[in-house]
């Protein structure tokens, strides 16, 4: 009769030589990624079993041949020259979240704006001296503009759009970081990353948690009028392990001229800068690339707009920072829960 000793004995080798024979499991660790893309920083964070710069690079410059207003080559550039081009993937999503940012908004939110951008002396172009600001945004050149301008004077037609005019250009700078965050996250999702931080120019995604296993900590910028933005402090931090979240702001870009201090945030109804006390206005969403076109709409709205139009969606929550007096207020709708 077999000891049962030597049973369990043969038990013991025959796992421990199993164990052997089986691959290690990968090392996870934290990766820390650092760089400029379409005009702004990135810092990107993240835990996997492997470095995945090279990848994110590849990706971002995929996005930067569609969306990029600095890129020459660009898809959305190609569109701008009317030159006859196929949309690509990319394109086509930011169009079409565009377009229902655009009617949920009232055209508060319009990529068909830069023309007004431009004629305000806020579009890529080379900064202009004292002399053009006074000349710009005079009544007769602004509705002219404002006759191709308009979210209803295009469509996407077959991967090509399609428009009413051919002065008609695209402005995607208030939704291309978002959108750009969301596609680094999903790469890094089909990665088998688990825990992550994607934050290009501001927009942000997290998911999961840090290096110290601790819900990722996300601060949202008090307004101050420094254009230096030296002087830079938090209005509040928010801890979550699942966000998606955009700001808009119009503290920062602006000039005076004949004594008027003119707000790069143009409303593309009226073609004229805005003109009220909304400072600040951070939207969570679904999607960064939705998160950030709706913060530009709210900060085209102004708060009591800005608050019924959230309050219309399903996924979104705002908090919005206000001047009033000499003092700051805030304003959130009901689904803001942090």
């Amino acid at each position: 009769m077999i000891n049962k000793k030597w049973i369990a004995l043969g038990f013991a080798v025959i796992a421990a030589v199993l164990l052997l024979l089986l691959p290690n499991e990968p090392k996870k660790q934290y990766y820390h990624h650092q760089g400029n893309i379409f005009g702004t920083y990135y810092n990107i964070r993240y835990e996997g079993t492997e470095d995945w710069h090279a990848a994110i690079q590849q990706r971002l410059q995929d996005f930067d041949h569609s969306l990029s207003m600095f890129n020459p080559n660009s898809v959305i550039s190609h569109v701008n020259r009317n030159d006859s081009v196929l949309t690509d993937s990319l394109f086509e999503a930011m169009y079409h979240e565009a377009h229902a940012i655009s009617r949920l908004s009232n055209g508060a939110f319009d990529i068909t704006v830069a023309p007004l951008v431009n004629a305000w002396g806020f579009g890529k172009s080379v900064a202009l001296g004292d002399e053009a600001k006074r000349l710009l945004g005079n009544k007769a050149q602004i509705d002219s503009i404002k006759q191709f301008v308009g979210y209803q004077h295009i469509r996407l037609t077959d991967h090509r759009l399609e428009k009413d005019d051919e002065r008609i250009t695209l402005d995607a700078s208030a939704i291309a970081k978002g959108y750009a965050c969301d596609i680094v996250a999903q790469l890094l999702r089909q990665k088998g990353c688990q825990n992550l931080l994607v934050d290009i120019g501001g927009e942000v995604v997290v998911q999961g948690v840090n290096h110290q296993g601790n819900a990722w900590r996300v601060g949202i910028t008090r307004p101050t009028i420094d254009a230096t933005g030296a002087e830079k402090e938090l209005q509040e931090v928010i801890a979550s392990s699942d966000l998606c979240m955009a700001t808009s702001g119009n503290y920062l870009q602006y000039y005076i001229a004949n004594g008027e201090r003119r707000s790069h945030t143009i409303d593309p109804r009226t073609g004229y800068p805005v003109e009220h006390s909304l400072l600040s206005a951070t939207v969570c969403a679904s999607t960064c690339m939705r998160a950030d076109a709706l913060a530009t709409a709210c900060m085209v709205l102004g708060e009591e707009a800005a608050l019924d139009m959230i309050e219309r969606t399903t996924d979104a929550a705002c908090y919005l920072i206000i001047a009033d007096s000499d003092t700051l207020r805030v304003a959130t709708s009901q689904r803001w829960q942090f």
